[in-house]
C-alpha cells in the first residue's frame, strides 16, 4: 500500500484514506479527533494525486485557508435554502470555463463539511448532474469530504428551519439525499498529533465521545480559575464564544498599553471579498501588545505558523518584531499575501490549475489576547484562557478545548456546564453507524481498487454518451431539417447504423470481455497490446463513420430560431463528444494503458474538445491516416471480432461511466 510521504509513515488510516481517494471511485468521509492531520492530509493530496479536483469550503476564510473556494461561489449558489426539486439552473449559468472545468471533474473536495447544511450538498449534487449531463448522485463525481462532525456544526437560522425541517430530518450534510444514494466510506482518523499528554487527550476523547467520568470532571474542575490575570509576555489567549467578547476584550487590553498606536493598511488588488478578508483592512497595533501569527513561515527556518502567539517589541511602518516564547530572537515580520483564486484551464498544459483573482496583503497578525472558539478551529495553542459559560451549539466547548496542547497550559474561566459538553444525539448516532461501516472498509479496498481500474479501462470504449447525442440530433434533422437538407439527414442517419454495427455492438463484447476476464490477465504484456489495438480500431471506425460530414452540419438552418438554437447544442455536444473519444482512443493506441496516464488523457481531451469544439483529432491526422483507414478498418473489423470481441459475447457489461477532473497547483 502506498504512503503519503512525511505524514502516512506509521499511520495505516492515512494510508487507507490515499488508497480510496486515488486508487478507488468511492465517495470518502474523512474525519478524525482534533489534531489528527486532516488538514495535512488534504495539503499532501492535492500535491500528489494524479486526480483533476477542486478543493470548495462552506465559508470565505476557510476556503482561503484550504486554498479552494466557497461552495457558493463556484457553483453559483444563491445563499437562501435549497428545497429539493427546485430548479437552480433556471436563474444561473456557468461560464464556458467552468463548464470544461465541470466535465473534467474527477474529485470534489469538501473540506469542513461538518458545517456544510444538507440542502447544500443537494444543491451541488443538482448543479453536478445538470452541467455533466448525467442522472448519477453528483453527476458521476468522486467526493472527498473533510471534517469532524463533534466540531462546528451547520449555521440554520429560525427562519431557514422552518423552511426545511418538511425535507430534512436534520440539517448536518449526511441527511443529504444525494448522499444517501451513493455508497461512501468513512475513515476516522485516530492518531493525535496535537496533544501528546496521556491523561488530557484521554479526557478530550470522553468529552468527544461523551463518555466523562468523575474523574474527567475532577480533572476539568481543576482548571478553573475565574480570577486568572495572565502576566504580560504569557502568551495566553482567550477563546470565547462570540465575536463581541472577543473584540471587547482584546480593545480594552489594546487600550492599557502607554505606547503610541501604529496602523497598517492592507494593499486590496483585484476581486478579494470583503468577507473572506484574514486580517482588518486597517490593522491598528502597539508596542508590547499580545498577536498571533496568521499564516505560516515559508522560508525554511519556519520561525513562525498559523496560531503561534507572541508579543510586540517595536512597530515601524514596514516591520514589526514579535518576540516568542522560547525564542531567543524576535521575529522580524513583514506584509504576507493571501490570494483569492478561482480554477481555470492552462491551455497550454491541459490542466485545471487555480487562477489568482485577487490578492490581499497585510502584516500576518491579529491582536490576540482573545479570539472566537470559531476562528480558532484548526489553530493550536500552548496556552489558553477557555471563556464558555455562554456556549450556544453542539462542539464549541470541544473545539476550545482541543485547541490545548497540554492541560498546564488551560485555565478554564469558568466551570464547563455539562449540558455544554453533551453532542448532539443525531450525529451521535450517525458516528456509531459509520464507525461499524469504518471497520469494513479495509476489506473492501483491493476488491475496489480493481473495479476501479476495470471500470475505467471500460469506459475508454463506451461510447453511449455519444450515441445518445448523435441520435438526439438525427431525430432533430428528421423533425425540422429533411425535407431542405435531406442528403445531410441520409448522411446522418447512415451514420447512426454504422455507429451501432461497427462500433457499439464491438465494444459492448470487449466491455463484456473485461468483466469476466480475471484480473491478473488484464495486467499481462498480451492484453496491453489487445487494449492497444483496440483503441486504434475504434478510433478507425469513428473517422470513417463521421469524416467530414458533422462539419457540414454547420449550415443547416430554418426560419424556427428557437429549433435551430437547439441543433447548434446538440451538434456541438456531438463534435465534442466525438472529438474527446478520438483524443483519448489515439492516445491510448500509442501509449497503452495505466490508471495516472489515461486519467491525465482523459482530462487534456475533455478540456481541449470542450475548449474548441472541433474535430481538430480528425483533421490533424486525416492527411496521414487516410489511404490507410478503409483497408485498416476491414481487417482490424474481422481481426477484432473474430479475435477479441466475438469472443467475448459470453459476458454482458453493465458498469456505468463517470467523469472526473484534475487540479494542478
Amino acid at each position: 500500500m502506498a504512503t503519503i510521504p512525511d505524514l502516512a509513515s506509521g499511520n495505516p488510516r492515512l494510508d487507507l484514506a490515499w488508497e480510496f481517494a486515488e486508487h478507488t471511485s468511492v465517495s470518502i468521509f474523512l474525519t478524525g479527533r482534533a489534531g489528527t492531520g486532516k488538514t495535512t492530509f488534504l495539503r499532501r493530496f492535492r500535491e500528489q494525486s494524479a486526480k483533476t479536483m477542486i478543493v470548495v469550503a462552506p465559508t470565505g476564510v476557510a476556503a482561503i485557508n484550504a486554498g479552494g473556494v466557497t461552495i457558493h461561489s463556484f457553483f453559483q449558489l444563491p445563499l437562501s435554502p435549497y428545497v429539493p426539486g427546485s430548479r437552480y439552473e433556471d436563474r444561473f449559468t456557468f461560464s464556458k470555463e467552468k463548464l470544461r472545468i465541470i466535465r473534467a471533474l474527477d474529485l470534489l473536495v469538501i473540506d469542513e463539511i461538518s458545517m456544510v447544511r444538507a440542502d447544500l450538498l443537494d444543491a451541488v449534487d443538482n448543479a453536478l448532474k445538470k452541467y455533466r449531463r448525467s442522472s448519477l448522485p453528483f453527476g458521476g463525481v468522486q467526493l472527498l469530504m473533510i471534517g469532524d462532525l463533534q466540531q462546528l456544526a451547520p449555521v440554520v437560522t429560525p427562519a431557514d428551519e422552518q423552511l426545511l425541517r418538511d425535507h430534512y430530518p436534520t440539517p448536518y450534510f449526511f441527511a443529504s439525499r444525494a448522499l444517501q444514494q451513493i455508497h461512501y466510506v468513512t475513515i476516522a482518523l485516530d492518531k493525535v498529533y496535537r496533544q501528546t499528554n496521556g491523561p488530557f487527550l484521554e479526557v478530550l476523547n470522553h468529552v468527544r465521545d461523551n463518555k466523562l467520568t468523575d474523574s474527567d470532571l475532577q480533572l476539568l474542575a481543576s482548571r478553573v480559575q475565574p480570577d486568572f490575570v495572565p502576566a504580560a509576555d504569557s502568551g495566553y489567549i482567550r477563546l470565547t464564544t462570540h465575536n463581541g467578547q472577543a473584540d471587547q476584550y482584546n480593545a480594552s487590553r489594546m487600550a492599557e498599553l502607554p505606547s503610541p498606536e501604529c496602523h497598517y493598511h492592507a494593499d486590496v488588488s483585484g476581486q478579494f471579498p470583503e468577507t473572506s478578508f484574514p486580517t482588518p483592512l486597517t490593522l491598528t497595533l502597539k508596542k508590547g501588545a499580545q498577536v498571533m501569527f496568521l499564516k505560516n513561515d515559508p522560508s525554511p527556518e519556519h520561525r513562525f505558523y498559523n496560531g503561534k502567539i507572541g508579543t510586540i517589541v517595536s512597530a515601524t511602518a514596514g516591520l514589526i518584531r514579535v518576540k516568542c516564547e522560547g525564542d531567543d530572537e524576535p521575529i522580524d515580520v513583514t506584509p504576507m499575501d493571501w490570494e483569492n483564486s478561482k480554477y481555470t484551464v492552462d491551455e497550454a498544459t491541459g490542466t485545471v490549475i487555480t487562477e489568482v483573482q485577487g490578492s490581499f496583503k497585510q502584516m500576518p497578525l491579529r491582536p490576540a489576547w482573545a479570539i472566537t472558539i470559531h476562528k480558532s478551529q484548526g489553530l493550536t495553542f500552548d496556552k489558553a484562557v477557555i471563556d464558555s459559560h455562554q456556549a450556544f451549539a453542539p462542539g464549541q466547548v470541544y473545539v476550545a478545548l482541543s485547541r490545548c496542547k497540554t492541560l498546564e497550559g488551560l485555565v478554564l474561566a469558568s466551570p464547563i456546564p455539562r449540558w455544554a459538553l453533551q453532542p448532539d444525539s443525531i450525529v451521535s448516532g450517525y458516528i456509531d453507524r459509520q464507525d461499524e461501516e469504518a471497520r469494513r472498509s479495509t476489506t473492501q479496498l483491493d476488491a475496489l481498487r480493481r473495479e476501479y481500474y476495470r471500470h475505467l479501462l471500460q469506459e475508454v470504449f463506451r461510447f453511449g454518451a455519444l450515441v445518445t447525442a448523435h441520435s438526439s440530433m438525427v431525430h432533430q434533422m428528421v423533425q425540422t431539417y429533411r425535407v431542405q437538407f435531406s442528403m445531410d439527414t441520409q448522411a446522418q442517419q447512415k451514420a447512426e447504423n454504422e455507429l451501432h454495427d461497427a462500433v457499439v455492438s464491438v465494444a459492448d463484447k470487449w466491455i463484456a470481455l473485461i468483466a469476466a476476464m480475471d484480473f491478473e490477465k488484464l495486467q499481462t504484456p498480451e492484453t496491453a497490446l489487445r487494449i492497444k489495438s483496440s483503441a486504434k480500431y475504434f478510433a478507425a471506425q469513428l473517422r470513417t463513420i463521421f469524416g467530414d460530414s458533422l462539419g457540414r452540419l454547420r449550415r443547416v438552418r430554418t426560419g424556427d430560431k428557437k429549433a435551430n438554437q437547439r441543433f447548434a447544442d446538440t451538434l456541438g455536444d456531438v463534435r465534442r463528444l466525438l472529438a474527446t473519444h478520438l483524443e483519448i482512443l489515439d492516445k491510448v493506441a500509442a501509449l497503452g494503458f495505466s490508471l495516472e496516464s489515461y486519467l491525465r488523457i482523459k482530462q487534456s481531451a475533455i478540456l481541449e474538445a470542450s475548449r474548441t469544439g472541433s474535430l481538430a483529432s480528425i483533421a490533424s491526422r486525416r492527411s496521414s491516416s487516410t489511404s490507410k483507414t478503409s483497408s485498416a478498418s476491414s481487417s482490424h473489423t474481422s481481426s477484432h471480432s473474430g479475435s477479441s470481441a466475438a469472443s467475448s459475447s459470453r459476458s454482458g457489461s453493465s458498469v456505468s461511466s463517470s467523469r472526473r477532473t484534475k487540479s494542478r497547483q
